[in-house]
């Protein structure tokens, strides 16, 4: 297959299982380009979990910190392998695996699946983006439009009962006073806040 899977970014190996999103943020970089972080990650075709394990292996995942679930699609689009992947790999290596995702997998299963990651996801990174209904759905265009970021912070406040670490992040170019919004939501719910860099 001609399509990058596990890519090195860091001390983190990196695992691209799917271009599919339930997001169009105007500010993500697939919407100019099949590039992210100086990788081709658009696939022609979604790896199977054989193909997902295999590569990252062939990475040498043992050498890296982490594991972390986010290529050029949301993760959970397909959740079941994304987990299946993740059981392989921690059977032959203790590693920590994050997942960056968007907080729309329970919409996306059709079910609470957060019950589902315990023991096999030790931190979630959420993309917060905004700090109300309106401008979340203006800013990522979800195709389950405002009812997306309650979904999300719904799926945080589930997710931390059964992951070690849940993370809100926000973008650095958001104003001030809508990062004080976020930080309060993060703190009511009972989470982190992390303001992460634009990547272009």
């Amino acid at each position: 297959m001609g399509n990058i899977i596990a890519y090195p970014i860091g001390r983190g190996l990196y695992v691209n299982l799917t271009n599919k999103c339930t997001n169009a943020c105007v500010f993500c970089a697939r919407t100019e380009t099949d590039f992210g972080m100086g990788y081709d990650l658009w696939l022609d075709r979604e790896p199977t979990v054989e193909e997902a394990v295999e590569d990252i292996f062939a990475k040498g995942v043992e050498k890296f910190d982490e594991l972390v679930f986010c290529g050029y699609g949301e993760p959970t689009e397909r959740f079941e392998d994304m987990l299946e992947t993740i059981r392989r790999v921690k059977e032959k290596c203790d590693i920590k695996v994050r997942l960056n995702t968007n907080g729309h997998a329970n919409l996306i299963a059709g079910r609470d699946v957060t019950g589902e990651m315990a023991g096999l996801i030790d931190v979630i990174s959420i993309s917060l983006n905004a700090p109300d209904r309106e401008k979340y759905n203006e800013i990522c265009r979800s195709v389950y439009g405002a009812d997306g970021f309650d979904a999300m912070l719904d799926f945080a406040r589930k997710a931390k009962e059964y992951v070690p670490e849940v993370v809100l992040s926000i973008v650095d170019i958001m104003n001030d006073e809508d990062k004080e919004k976020c930080r309060e939501i993060t703190e009511k719910i009972g989470v982190k806040l992390r303001i992460r860099e634009l990547i272009k």
